[in-house]
């Protein structure tokens, strides 16, 4: 790397097409500074000579390319390049919009900075007009087609100016209507012979599931039966626009949780970064034993605003590779789509308004008999923008998503060979895949292109050394580093450990393997890995009981916390504390010699309350017990300081953290539903610090515990000291 200030760094992927027409995507550590645009196959050290550079000064263009497909997975590209050498250009992708909007504002700055400093010393860059809206997309330059519009802009094309904030594209197609932008009644008389119905008025129709649902007021005197009124829900998500924008343009099964209207999805044909046609299922629940199903075929268009706001739209289209489907009914979407458009936010909490807008004619002789079947159904689609405030108000795993939408290619069976045609056609009548078989084949289909494009030597033996190498992740565990055993036998704990798998009324150490955590590679490919090993041994388990609630359980003299302490060991106590009538304590004590400097875990332990409560991660699961109870309780990892009260005490060796599982009414109905037969059931709980940085990943388990037929009975009434040690200021 040079001596220059570097203005941002990380890894990001080179996308391109080969001669033979096939994409190719490489994971590269690129590196901007005040002059230079550089990547390199790994992480830079010292003096390392970069793979490619880009000199950037006040003539280099940042050019938005929108959404490339590869691989069934897509990816948002960005092309930098200098307009006075057209065809020196650099192209690089993220895997969310997130980072390909910072990396987009951060070249931006730096080419701006030059273009002031040339300003100053007399000798100027032709000026950038930061446009918005689509007023003038025509103007702008083609995703596909760049270089000749560059070229066009130093012939003197009219428009010398280059929108640089907006993420447009192309425009909308023609035959879509832009019911984002309102129209003025000039405007909208101009248009009359190419837009059904000008959208001018709503009415509120009703409230519902936290909406307001609107209806178009007409302004004409006739409706053909079959076309719905237009109508739109409005709703408020705690989220930020990215966020919604990027599952918005799901097509895969991660759709199916916030859109119930959803069956599958599929990619017929990619027409440009901001474009594309799409095969789509509607799962409508109106009488399905006696109503055909509906599927679409429509083209999909989508801009990013100035103001931060997404609009992505909607319409039926014909197409060749996508006919009508044997056992459905092709419905059609005259207009439609999302507005995606911030809010100030609430208590440091993203705000996002979510308009979502559908005129759809479902065709079929039951639209013209029952009235009831358009609108019902109509209202269970609009009903996607409640699913998207549940999804975001009840879900942790927000902060990267790791692939945007994951789709499968109907167009993939090459046309120029007949007889693989005819073959691949028996195939498929003989056993046709189920929809689940596609989800998981798209699934697994690798981000890395198996081969290396003509630039880049040695392809293969840098990947390791990329955050994007394909790796098989399940049979892999987080690194185990060897560390001397504690003898649990110094430790004492009211509630006695067994081995013997038919034991009860007693605790084990759970197999770290039963668990899966977040992956060296989770911020890139979202992958997880068995847990292994944990980091600290869990040495004892004391079972409580008392009239009242009891904190600070581990100033309790002789327990196992104390008597780690006096032989200079560290102790992290959890502190599970079940309400009611007669109260319960449940209190695993992790034991470690000592903690790693400047780890995850010692900042976990020496960090502020807020930092804790989002971090701090339990894993559950239920090996034996009855089937409703497997299911309350679920396996999916939960933030506990996010649902309910953790209170933490920190002392000079030790931390506990008491749990008020009371204080949350969910965790409260669970528990009683639980406690009612815990005499029958095999608890495993595993304790993590989730980690959402690459430096900090893979996780590591604090610990893990099985649990084994508890007996209520069992429990002691504890005995506590009336001077407790003072806690450490954290």
């Amino acid at each position: 790397m040079s001596n220059s200030k570097v203005v941002y760094e990380g890894w990001m992927a080179r996308y391109g097409r080969r001669k033979i027409g096939r994409s190719f995507i490489h994971m590269r550590y690129f590196v901007l500074e005040s002059q230079v645009l550089a990547y390199y196959k790994k992480k830079p050290q010292d003096n390392m000579v970069p793979t490619k550079t880009l000199l950037i000064d006040g003539n280099c263009r940042v050019e938005d390319r929108g959404l490339k497909t590869h691989h069934g997975h897509m990816v948002y590209v960005l092309s930098v390049f200098n307009k006075k050498e057209m065809y020196n250009r650099m192209t690089m992708a993220a895997f969310n919009i997130q980072d390909a909007l910072i990396w987009k504002q951060k070249i931006e700055y730096v080419i701006d900075q030059h273009q002031e400093s040339q300003a100053i010393s007399g000798n100027k860059y032709h000026s950038f007009e930061y446009k918005s809206g689509t007023d003038n997309w025509r103007n702008t330059s083609s995703p596909d087609h760049e270089i000749q519009g560059s070229a066009a802009e130093d012939e003197g094309y009219p428009n010398r100016s280059l929108t640089r904030r907006t993420t447009i594209g192309n425009g909308p197609p023609d035959s879509i209507f832009d019911w984002t932008k309102e129209l003025d009644s000039d405007l909208a008389i101009h248009n009359s012979t190419s837009q059904t119905f000008s959208r001018k008025y709503w009415r509120l129709l009703q409230c519902q599931n936290g909406l307001r649902i609107f209806e178009e007021l007409l302004e004409v005197d006739f409706l053909p039966k079959s076309c719905s009124r237009a109508m739109k829900a409005v709703g408020v998500v705690d989220a930020t626009c990215e966020e919604i924008f990027e599952l918005v343009m799901r097509m895969d099964t991660k759709r199916c949780e916030w859109d119930c209207s959803f069956q599958y999805g599929s990619l017929v044909e990619e027409v440009d970064g901001h474009t594309a046609l799409l095969y789509h299922r509607l799962q409508l629940d109106w009488f399905p034993m006696f109503v055909w199903p509906r599927d679409l075929c429509y083209v999909r268009y989508w801009r990013r605003n100035d103001d931060g706001s997404y609009v992505v739209l909607f319409r039926s289209r014909k197409h060749a590779n996508c006919g009508p489907q044997p056992g459905f009914v092709r419905a059609h979407i005259e207009s439609g789509g999302f507005n995606i458009s911030p809010l100030k936010p609430c208590n440091g909490m993203p705000r996002t308004q979510v308009q979502h807008l559908m005129q759809i004619d479902l065709k079929g002789w039951g639209v013209g008999y029952m009235s009831s079947f358009q609108q019902h159904c109509l209202l269970q689609m609009l009903n996607g923008v409640a699913g998207l405030r549940e999804y975001f108000a009840q879900t942790d795993e927000r902060t990267v998503a790791p692939r945007i939408p994951v789709m499968v290619n109907m167009t993939s069976v090459s046309s120029s060979s007949k007889k693989s045609q005819k073959l691949e056609s028996s195939v498929i009548h003989r056993r046709s895949p189920s929809l689940d078989q596609i989800h998981a084949a798209n699934g697994n289909a690798l981000l890395m292109d198996e081969y290396s494009d003509e630039d880049e030597d040695l392809q293969h033996a840098d990947q390791e050394d990329s955050p994007y190498a394909v790796k098989v992740e399940d049979k892999e565990s987080a690194y185990e580093e060897p560390r001397d055993q504690i003898d649990s036998s110094i430790f004492s704990g009211n509630l006695r450990r067994e081995d013997n798998d038919k034991a009860r009324d007693c605790w084990t150490l759970s197999d770290g393997n039963n668990f899966r955590v977040r992956s060296k590679h989770f911020c890139y490919d979202k992958s997880k890995i068995l847990a292994g090993k944990p980091v600290m041994d869990l040495v004892s388990v004391d079972w409580f009981k008392d009239t009242k609630r009891m904190d600070h359980v581990a100033r309790r003299h002789g327990c196992a916390a104390q008597v780690a302490s006096e032989r200079g060991y560290f102790t992290i106590v959890f502190n599970l504390q079940v309400p009611g009538s007669t109260h319960y304590s449940m209190i695993f004590y992790f034991v470690a010699k000592e903690l790693e400097s400047g780890s995850l875990l010692q900042r976990f332990v020496d960090g502020d309350d807020e930092f804790r409560n989002s971090r701090l991660k339990l894993i559950p699961s239920v090996p034996k017990g009855s089937w409703i109870v497997r299911q309350s309780v679920g396996s999916s990892p939960c933030l506990l300081g996010k649902v309910v009260d953790c209170n933490y005490i920190r002392c000079p060796k030790y931390l506990e953290i008491d749990v008020d599982i009371g204080s949350s009414t969910v965790a409260n109905g669970v528990l009683g539903l639980v406690i009612g037969v815990v005499t029958t059931l095999v608890i495993d709980m595993a304790f993590l610090v989730q980690a959402n940085t690459t430096e900090d990943l893979p996780e590591r388990l604090i610990g893990a515990v099985r649990l084994c037929h508890l007996d209520l009975s069992s429990a002691i009434v504890p005995k506590f000291d009336s001077d407790p040690p003072d806690p450490v200021e954290s």
